[in-house]
C-alpha cells in the first residue's frame, strides 16, 4: 500500500499498518490493557542493521536477501519462536526476475504522425511473459477510458468493441475521483477496480496485447520518479508453469504529456475525452493510431523466502492472527556492482523491527495468547506483492482459521500523535476494536483524507482482503501531540517527496521514534484483543471483500 525516504530530526515517516482489528462491538477481555515493553534500543539497532550497506537495500536473489533471511530467522530463534513451515523459518518462493537489457523501442505512427516516445521520459514498458524479447507491431491504439468492467456498478468500458489483439489506453483510478457524482462507483473514494494491476488484468481478459497506462499522480498513481525507480530496476513474478503466456506482451505507462501529445496525433482533445470517460454511457475510441514495440530481457530463476514464525495459541492453535511486514526493497542502483543502494529504512526496516518487537512482547505476555500468532516477513512486496501472494495461495493456517492481518508498512517515525488514521475506513467490523483500544490512548480513528490515492490496494494487506481475510490498514497519524496536524502533515508531505523509494531512506540515530513505540503498541494491544475471543471478524455488508470471507468460511479453505 502507499503513495505514489532517513529522515532529519523530528521528521516523520508514515506507517502502513494493515490491521486485521477485530469486531466492532466491544469484546471483554480479562484484566487491564497489557503494555508491550517494546525495548527502543533494540528496535532502533534493528532497523539500523537492516538499512545498512551490508544488506545492500535487500533486494530478494542477492546476498543482501540472505543476510536479510538470515538475521530474521536468527532473531525470531533467540526471541522463542517456533519455525511456522514444519521445522523451517523459510516458505520458498519460486520466482522469476526479469531485468530489461537495453532501453526498449516505442514509436507511435498514423494520421500523418510519427512519434518516437523516449524510455523513462516519456514511457516506461515490460512484460511479464517469461521470455527474452517482447514486441508489437503495428498494434491498433484504442482508448478504453478507465478500463474497467464492473457489472455491480453497471459498468463496461469495453463493450462494443474488439480489442483482440490490439493496445488499450487506459486512465488510472476510477471513474468517481473527479467528485462530480458520488453515486459513481464510491465517489472519490478508490475501489480495487483503480488498480493498476486491475486495468492490465481486465485488458487480457478482453483479448488485448498491450496495454498503455496514462500517469496521473492526481488519480493516485505513484510520481513518475518513484515509478521509474521501481520498474526499472530488476522485476520480479511468481513462477508458473506456463511461463506467463497470458499475460500482454507489453505494459506500459505513458507520462501525462506524452498521452496529450498521443490524443493530439490522433486528432482529439485528452482532457475532453478523459471527462466523457468518467461519465456513464462512454463508448471506447479507436484512435487511428498504430504502436511498435520493441524490449529484450535477461531472465532469472530462483527461489526467494518468506520467513515464517509463529506462537502457537494456548487454547485454540488452530485459529490464526497474523502480523507481517516485507523484509525487500530495491537493492543496489545498477545490479550487484552499484556502489549505491536503497536502505529501505522507513520502508521496510522499520515494519520489520516492529514485526520482531511485537514478536517479544506476544512471547513475554501472561497468560500466553488463546489463538496462534504468525509472525511473516514477505519477499517481493516491492514487485507487486510476489511473497504475500505466494502466501495466501499457499497458507501455512488454512485462510478460513485466519482471524485478522496486521501489516507493518512504513511505519510512522517522529513523536505521538493525537490521531490514528485509518485506510479503508468503513471496510470492516475490526474498526471497533482498533477504535476502543485507541482510546485507551487518548487517541481517536480518522479517515484516510486521500481516499483517491487506494493506498488500502498497495501493500500486503490487499493479498489477504482479496482472499477474504479481514485486514484494516491504519496509519500513525498527522496530528502530532506538541505540534499539530499542519505541521505533520507537512512532514507527512516531505518524506514521500523526497524520501519515499529513494536512496534518502536512511536510519538516523536523530530518528525521533516516540511515536513509533506508542503505535507498537497499539498494534500488539490489538492483536491481544483478538487472541482471547471466539470471534472471527468480518467485512460491513457494502465491502467488496465480503463475498470472498463467507466463501472461506463456509467451505473452510
Amino acid at each position: 500500500m502507499s503513495k505514489s525516504t532517513g529522515s532529519a530530526p523530528g521528521a516523520w515517516i508514515v506507517v502502513s499498518v494493515c490491521a486485521g482489528l477485530l469486531a466492532a462491538c466491544a469484546t471483554h477481555v480479562r484484566g487491564p490493557p497489557p503494555t508491550t515493553d517494546v525495548d527502543e534500543d533494540r528496535y532502533r539497532e534493528d532497523v539500523r542493521v537492516l538499512a545498512s550497506a551490508e544488506f545492500e537495500g535487500r533486494r530478494p536473489g542477492t546476498p543482501g536477501e540472505d543476510r536479510t533471511t538470515a538475521f530474521l530467522v536468527a532473531q525470531f530463534r533467540k526471541i522463542g519462536l517456533k519455525p511456522a513451515n514444519g521445522d523451517s523459518y523459510l516458505q520458498q518462493v519460486p520466482v522469476v526476475e526479469s531485468t530489461i537489457t537495453d532501453s526498449p523501442t516505442c514509436r507511435i505512427t498514423g494520421r500523418g504522425a510519427e512519434r518516437s516516445l523516449v524510455y523513462k521520459q516519456d514511457v516506461l514498458l515490460w512484460t511479464k511473459r517469461a521470455e527474452p524479447a517482447a514486441e508489437l507491431s503495428q498494434s491498433e491504439l484504442v482508448f478504453v477510458g478507465y478500463g474497467i468492467v464492473a457489472p455491480e456498478y453497471q459498468w463496461n468500458d469495453y463493450a462494443g468493441v474488439d480489442v483482440r489483439g490490439k493496445t488499450v489506453v487506459v486512465l488510472v483510478g476510477d471513474p468517481g475521483r473527479l467528485g462530480t457524482d458520488a453515486k459513481i462507483f464510491k465517489g472519490p473514494t478508490m475501489t480495487s477496480y483503480g488498480r493498476p494491476e486491475y486495468k492490465i488484468e481486465a485488458a487480457a481478459r478482453a483479448g488485448a496485447s498491450g496495454v498503455l497506462l496514462v500517469h496521473d499522480s492526481d488519480a493516485g498513481a505513484l510520481s513518475w520518479d518513484v515509478l521509474t525507480n521501481s520498474l526499472t530496476s530488476p522485476q520480479l513474478a511468481l513462477a508458473t508453469a506456463n511461463e506467463g503466456v497470458n499475460e500482454l506482451t507489453i505494459e506500459g505507462w505513458l507520462s501525462n504529456d506524452a498521452a496529450k501529445g498521443l490524443f493530439k496525433d490522433a486528432g482529439l482533445e485528452f482532457a475532453g475525452l478523459a471527462s466523457a470517460a468518467a461519465r456513464p454511457g462512454f463508448h471506447p475510441q479507436p484512435l487511428g493510431l498504430k504502436l511498435d514495440v520493441h524490449l529484450s530481457q535477461v531472465l532469472r530463476r530462483f527461489n526467494s523466502a518468506n520467513v515464517v514464525a509463529m506462537l502457537p495459541g494456548s487454547r485454540r492453535r488452530r485459529d490464526a492472527i497474523i502480523y507481517s511486514a516485507h523484509w525487500d526493497h530495491l537493492g543496489r542502483i545498477g545490479g550487484a556492482s552499484g556502489d549505491t543502494y536503497y536502505p529501505g529504512a522507513a520502508d521496510d526496516a522499520a515494519g520489520v523491527a516492529g514485526l520482531l518487537a511485537i514478536a517479544q512482547s506476544f512471547k513475554h505476555t501472561l497468560p500466553p495468547p488463546e489463538r496462534t500468532i504468525l509472525f511473516l516477513a514477505f519477499t517481493g512486496e516491492e514487485s507487486g506483492l510476489v511473497g504475500s501472494e505466494f502466501y495466501v495461495a499457499h497458507p501455512l493456517i488454512p485462510l478460513a482459521e485466519t482471524v485478522a492481518d496486521i501489516n507493518l508498512d512504513r511505519l510512522h517515525i517522529g513523536g505521538p500523535t493525537r490521531d490514528v488514521t485509518v485506510i479503508g475506513f468503513g471496510q470492516s467490523e475490526l474498526e471497533g476494536y482498533l477504535r476502543e483500544t485507541a482510546s485507551l490512548q487518548g487517541r481517536e480513528l480518522k479517515s484516510d483524507p486521500h481516499p483517491e490515492a487506494g493506498d488500502y490496494y498497495r501493500a500486503d494487506n490487499y493479498s489477504f482482503a482479496s482472499a477474504g481475510v479481514p485486514a484494516l490498514v491504519a496509519m500513525g497519524g498527522v496530528d502530532d501531540s506538541a505540534r499539530g496536524p499542519i505541521w505533520g502533515q507537512a512532514q507527512l508531505d516531505d518524506y514521500y517527496a523526497h524520501r519515499f523509494r529513494r536512496t534518502s531512506d536512511q536510519y538516523s540515530d536523530a530518528w525521533d521514534v516516540r511515536g513509533t513505540i506508542e503505535d507498537l503498541t497499539l498494534y500488539y494491544r490489538v492483536g491481544l484483543r483478538l487472541s482471547q475471543t471466539r470471534r472471527f471478524p468480518n467485512w460491513f455488508a457494502a465491502s467488496e471483500f465480503r463475498a470472498a470471507r463467507e466463501r472461506s468460511r463456509d467451505s473452510g479453505d
